[in-house]
């Protein structure tokens, strides 16, 4: 695993000790920051769930200016700091020991431009903060999104009052679902992802992605969830 391009292109990334975290995929991260494109620039990030914080670091190398990454697990810290501390971007960077949902009730700063969330799979807990965050407006900026990152088996329908999922995508079991603001969401952003769909199902050309970035994600994720940790230890993460 490790930075795709910006200023730490190329850097390796540590993982979380054990087997409790499943990190995105290379192949699906950079379908992801194709979609989100320019719009990265500048942006306040929010890490949820965080791990390796490999999307958090991926933002700032890519130009974010700043990015908050929050996990309970003392493991995931120590190496969300180290690879940080490795891509040179310490600087830009908040990390918060705590509860995710927790952080997320209590939150009183400036909203973010992006919030990620990519909670350990097949306990639910994707849907309890995609709820918390529709329930607090005041998290997302005027034209913020909110992606979610769940094994395409735990999909399920949510009904929303603030948010409005606009795009999905698939990278083998990797489900990534997109939101913004309903009153946000124009026939402009409609016509974006038209343009992403003519690209294909990950919004790249297939001859655009590097050989080495295409993992296997039946390996990646685990698809037997009698094999995953109890449902309150949330601070184990995928990525």
């Amino acid at each position: 695993m490790r930075v795709i391009t910006g200023s730490a292109k190329g850097r390796k990334l540590q993982m979380v000790p054990g087997d409790g975290t499943r990190p995105i995929t290379d192949r699906a991260k950079e379908a992801l920051f194709s979609i989100l494109g320019h719009g990265i620039q500048g942006a306040r990030v929010l890490d949820l769930f965080g791990g390796t914080g490999s999307v958090g670091i991926e933002s700032l190398s890519r130009g974010a200016a700043f990015a908050h990454f929050v996990d309970l697990n003392r493991k995931a810290v120590e190496t969300m700091r180290a690879n940080l501390t490795h891509c040179q971007l310490l600087d830009k960077a908040l990390i918060e020991r705590n509860d995710s949902f927790a952080v997320l009730k209590s939150y009183r700063g400036q909203p973010f431009d992006l919030i990620y969330v990519a909670p350990p799979q097949y306990k639910g807990l994707w849907k309890q903060a995609l709820l918390l965050i529709d329930s607090r407006p005041a998290l997302l900026a005027a034209q913020g999104e909110l992606i979610i990152q769940i094994h395409d088996k735990e999909e399920s329908p949510v009904e929303l009052q603030f948010l409005q999922e606009y795009d999905r995508r698939r990278y083998g079991s990797v489900l990534l679902i997109f939101y913004a603001a309903a009153t946000e969401l124009t026939d402009n952003a409609g016509d974006e992802a038209d343009t992403y769909d003519e690209l294909g199902d990950d919004g790249l050309d297939d001859d655009e992605l590097d050989d080495d970035l295409v993992e296997d994600e039946e390996d990646t994720y685990d698809d037997d969830p009698a094999d995953d940790e109890p449902a309150d230890q949330q601070a184990q993460t995928r990525r």
